[in-house]
């Protein structure tokens, strides 16, 4: 079993996880991504070589498991325990053994749902230290893709976790059709940024890079979270149908105009992901804490929230807290009255 080797100079690399139902094409994605001289210095993290057909793309044969690309990234499989690998990796990265890199992609399998994946990284002692999760990114097919969230539980969570989505063949349907499922993932995921893909389009670097972490870019991210703050609006129109509602998943929003007290968010939080994080597919939002000029991001995945992150300044100038949750079979009702009850209300006062 490889231990956790203790380096320090090295920063945490961050981790890329691409899903995608089985046939959406992000093994296709992936080798049109590897070419770009942004993603150079990136390693990357597969079931087996064979999948994504990298014979052309190869320079050297590291040993077994891992495999040097003519665009400088190292390509890696996954033969076990995704804990070992990420720690086998990281161990030869630190002894010089391949070349350093600072970005990781692992390419899930069709049928995975990613936040376990998520919870590896994120919760596992021995590889927080050394990894960080970057922007979940996941791909669509337009051809199947509308009967792929019909049919299967795991293409759904897939497209609800992400922090882009990559809608594929879009060559391949009809106008309407590519129109039809772009507009079932935006009502699924508000808070995702939405590329349409086809083989004359090179696809872009930036789905990768540029995530909450990136000081340079966070601004603009968080303000594309709020930018789905309009699907509150549908809930004070009852005659019109709800957009964000797929099946049984919700995406809604929580609000609260004046500052919140840290403590008790947190521990209201604390008492959501533990009642119902299974449930919680994603929560993204911008927090304003009583007593801290400046806004605080929050999200997660399931149960399991990231480091929470400062920012300058307002993305919009409007200050506020708004929290985007995407969450499955669970009555948003219950949500905002807990959250306005425990959270939104003063101490000292009952909620009204």
């Amino acid at each position: 079993m490889a231990d956790a080797v203790p380096h320090v100079g090295l920063p945490p690399v961050t981790v890329n996880i691409l899903t995608g139902f089985l046939g959406s094409g992000k093994t296709s994605l992936l080798k049109r991504l590897l070419t770009q001289p942004d993603l150079k210095d990136s390693a990357v993290l597969i079931n087996e070589f064979g999948e994504i057909g990298i014979d052309h793309f190869l320079v050297e044969e590291v040993d077994e498991d891992v495999v040097l690309l003519k665009s400088g990234c190292i390509c890696c499989t996954i033969r076990g325990d995704l804990k070992e690998a990420l720690l086998d990796l990281d161990q030869r990265r630190a002894a010089g053994r391949v070349p350093a890199f600072t970005r990781l992609i692992l390419e899930t399998t069709g049928l995975a749902d990613p936040a376990p994946i998520v919870a590896t990284l994120v919760a596992d002692p021995a590889l927080r230290h050394h990894f960080r999760i970057g922007n979940i990114v996941t791909v669509v097919d337009a051809v199947n893709g509308a009967r792929n969230l019909d049919a299967h539980p795991e293409s759904v969570r897939q497209a609800a976790v992400a922090d882009r989505l990559v809608l594929s063949k879009t060559d391949l349907a009809d106008a309407g059709t590519v129109d039809l499922v772009e507009r079932r993932l935006a009502a699924l995921n508000p808070a995702a940024d939405i590329h349409r893909l086809d083989e004359s389009r090179t696809p872009e670097a930036s789905l990768f890079l540029g995530d909450i972490h990136d000081a340079s870019a966070r601004r603009s991210e968080v303000a594309r979270w709020l930018a789905s703050e309009s699907l509150e609006h549908h809930h004070h129109h009852h005659d019109r149908p709800d957009v964000n509602r797929h099946d049984d998943v919700r995406a809604f929003l929580l609000t609260a105009e004046k500052p919140l007290d840290w403590a008790r968010f947190g521990l209201w939080l604390s008492m959501l992901l533990n009642r119902h994080g299974t449930e919680v597919l994603r929560l993204k939002g911008l927090l304003s804490i009583r007593g801290v000029d400046t806004p605080v991001v929050v999200q997660g995945v399931q149960h399991l929230i990231h480091k929470p992150v400062h920012l300058d300044a307002w993305p919009d100038g409007i200050p506020g807290t708004r929290i985007v949750v995407i969450a499955q079979g669970l009555d948003p009702a219950i949500v905002r009255r807990s959250f306005k009850a425990f959270v939104d209300t003063p101490a000292g006062q009952k909620a009204t």
